[in-house]
This record gives C-alpha cells, sequence and structure tokens, in this order.
C-alpha cells in the first residue's frame, strides 16, 4: 500500500506495514502519533525494537507470513518503552500483491479515544466553556454584591461571626477568579507570529517561577544553543511554559527537580489525516520528578474542567493546549510516577517571517 495513498492516511487506527525481514517499511500519520515518532524515524527500523507487544508474537507472527493466514492478538500491551503501554487488539495480515510484507492495525478504545483528543478540544468541552462565557459576566456582578455586603456586616460583628463573613468573601473572590479564567480562555486572540528566542522565553518563565510558586524547586537548564527561532507569540509562549511550571510546583509534595530540555528534531512533522503535514523540528520538554498524573486522567488533561487537584479549576492545561494549537503546535504529555514530561513540538520561524522582522525593525 502506497505511503500517499489518501486511503492509507485517512485510517483513524495507526496501521505499520513490514518486509520480509522484519523492519518498517511503512507507517500512517495516526501511528506517528501513537508512537510520538516521525515515519522517517521508524522507516528502516526493526518493528519489534519500535513497537513493545507483551505477548509472545513472533513465532506465531512468522507462521501468518509463511502461510500466508492472518494473524489477531487481543489484550495486548502495547507502546514504545517511553510511556506506559496501552491495552489494544493487534490485527495483523500478509499483503496480497507484496509477499513477505505484514500490515499491523493496532486499534483499543482507549486509543481511539487518545486519537480523537489529540486533534483538539472535544465539540462538548467547547460547549461547556461558550456556557460558561456567556453567564460569566452576568454571575460577576452580583458576585460582587454579596463581597461588598459581607465586608459591610463583618463592621459590626463579632470576632466569632467575622469568620462566616470571612468565608462568604474568600469564596466569592475564588469564583470570580475562576470566571475570569474562563473568559481569558475564550477571549484569547490569535498569537502575533513573530520569531521567537525559546531560550529568552524559558528563562522568563523560569526566573519568575523562582521567585514565587517554583521556590521549593530546583530548575535546570538543558538548552540545545544552537536552536533557531521559533515563529509564534512570545507573550502567549511564556503563558504556556508558565503554566507547565507552575503545574511542575504545585504537583511536587516538597522540594524536587524541573528540568526544562530543548532540542531539534529534524524529522519530527505533525501530519493530519488528510496526508498534509508541517514540520514541528523545535522540541521542548518540562521534566518534573513528582508522582506523576492519575492514570485514568492522563488522557484527558487538556480538557477544560478536568482537573486532579483539589480545587483545580481544570483549564490551566486546556488553555495551554488551546495556545499550542493555535501556534500550530503539537503537546502531548508521559506521565509514570517520578517522571512527568511535557513536550512542545513549535514551527521554526520562516525566511518570510525572519525577513518581515528584520524588515519591521
Amino acid at each position: 500500500m502506497n505511503a500517499q495513498n489518501p486511503i492509507w492516511n485517512s485510517l483513524p487506527v495507526p496501521a505499520l506495514v513490514v518486509d520480509d525481514t522484519d523492519q518498517i517499511l511503512r507507517i500512517n500519520p495516526a501511528a506517528e502519533t501513537f508512537l510520538n515518532a516521525s515515519a522517517k524515524a521508524m522507516v528502516g527500523q526493526p518493528i519489534w525494537d519500535k513497537v513493545m507487544i507483551d505477548a509472545p508474537l513472533e513465532e506465531a507472527f512468522h507462521r501468518a507470513r509463511e502461510h500466508g493466514t492472518p494473524l489477531f492478538v487481543n489484550d495486548a500491551d502495547v507502546g514504545t518503552g517511553d510511556g506506559p503501554p496501552v491495552q489494544c487488539n493487534l490485527q495483523i495480515a500478509p499483503l496480497a500483491d507484496a509477499p513477505g510484507e505484514m500490515l499491523f492495525l493496532i486499534s483499543s478504545r482507549e486509543l481511539a479515544g487518545r486519537m480523537t483528543r489529540s486533534q483538539g478540544v472535544k465539540s462538548s468541552a467547547k460547549s461547556a466553556i461558550g456556557m460558561a462565557e456567556m453567564l460569566a459576566h452576568e454571575i460577576k456582578n452580583p458576585l460582587a454584591g454579596i463581597t461588598g455586603a459581607a465586608q459591610l456586616l463583618s463592621m459590626n460583628l463579632s470576632p466569632d461571626d467575622l469568620q462566616l463573613t470571612d468565608l462568604i468573601v474568600a469564596e466569592s473572590r475564588r469564583i470570580v477568579k475562576l470566571l475570569e479564567q474562563v473568559e481569558q480562555f475564550g477571549n484569547l486572540s490569535l498569537p502575533q507570529r513573530k520569531p521567537v528566542n525559546i531560550h529568552d522565553v524559558l528563562d522568563r518563565a523560569r526566573r519568575s517561577a523562582l521567585v514565587s510558586y517554583g521556590a521549593h524547586m530546583s530548575i535546570i537548564e538543558d538548552y540545545d544553543p544552537s536552536l533557531p527561532p521559533a515563529e509564534g507569540d512570545a507573550d502567549q509562549l511564556l503563558q504556556v511554559i508558565l503554566n507547565l511550571l507552575k503545574n511542575a510546583s504545585e504537583a511536587a509534595e516538597k522540594m524536587g527537580e524541573i528540568r526544562i530540555r530543548t532540542y531539534y528534531e529534524h524529522s519530527f512533522r505533525l501530519r493530519r489525516s488528510d496526508g498534509s503535514g508541517q514540520p514541528l523540528p523545535l522540541q521542548i520538554e518540562i521534566i518534573d520528578d513528582g508522582p506523576g498524573l492519575p492514570r485514568d486522567l492522563e488522557g484527558d488533561v487538556f480538557d477544560p474542567f478536568v482537573s486532579g487537584r483539589e480545587n483545580g479549576t481544570g483549564l490551566g492545561l486546556a488553555l495551554v493546549s488551546k495556545i499550542i494549537s493555535d501556534h500550530g503546535g503539537l503537546i502531548s504529555v508521559n506521565s509514570v510516577p517520578g517522571r512527568t514530561v511535557f513536550k512542545l513540538s513549535l514551527p521554526r520561524a520562516s525566511k518570510e517571517t525572519l525577513l518581515k522582522y528584520e524588515e519591521s525593525l
């Protein structure tokens, strides 16, 4: 099956083709997303080195190739070695027009949900945000009145009763803060794209974190000094990094370590279901040694109103996801106890963007 075939590129499940020596010949965009690796990095590599399958499969696989019969494996743990495996069903079959070549299809309910989420915020979540935006302004006005009334009452109350009015004021302010976050999410403007020195953004975020919520953390720089400029909005990208550093700091139960890593990956591309794509070579990783994400939330952490923390609003990571999506980039997370990695993949500033920026100076 030709890698440029629109049917191949549009398959909603990960699919790979291997040759008669078990090396990967082709992978589709869904498989690139699942494996978190580009086709360029995968093609020519042994399938058993790149796709970890927790099942005694190789002997049965070679028999299926020899006899030209399909092979079905249910409820096998499939992963890449870089994160927790996913329980999947495998369908493996010989290609009729290519002797020795075998097609792998990987499917599971969890994986289907993960693939859908990777394409953007779900429509139901968008509806919830839209409704919250409409209500936010109307709710903030009466809250201001409630807060003012409680403060007036407190002027003539005993110390014991003051606890009640203080609670009213504190909770009202907390609700207002939540509503402001909802409004910020809905009113975020599109990025003003310019060449951005990623390391300048990271340094600003690091300094800010160390004098506030991240004061108890050790934040280590692991930068690629040759990284070229990104194309994006420096202020919005700063907001993204601050959010991720804040999450990592708050997840730590005591003093911990956050590593900020940057590197360039020539072959990394965002592939869409129609076969089109965009290079995203600039990689930023925020790595912490905290307890990790709750397993049942890992696939949903970028959805609005999903939070693993008590009193969390669940809007921070949704906002991060929206900003990166508006930049044409990609965000992903891998989390196990003791190591959580949020990875941002961004486009490099084009020659046209660099030229326009230089002309504007």
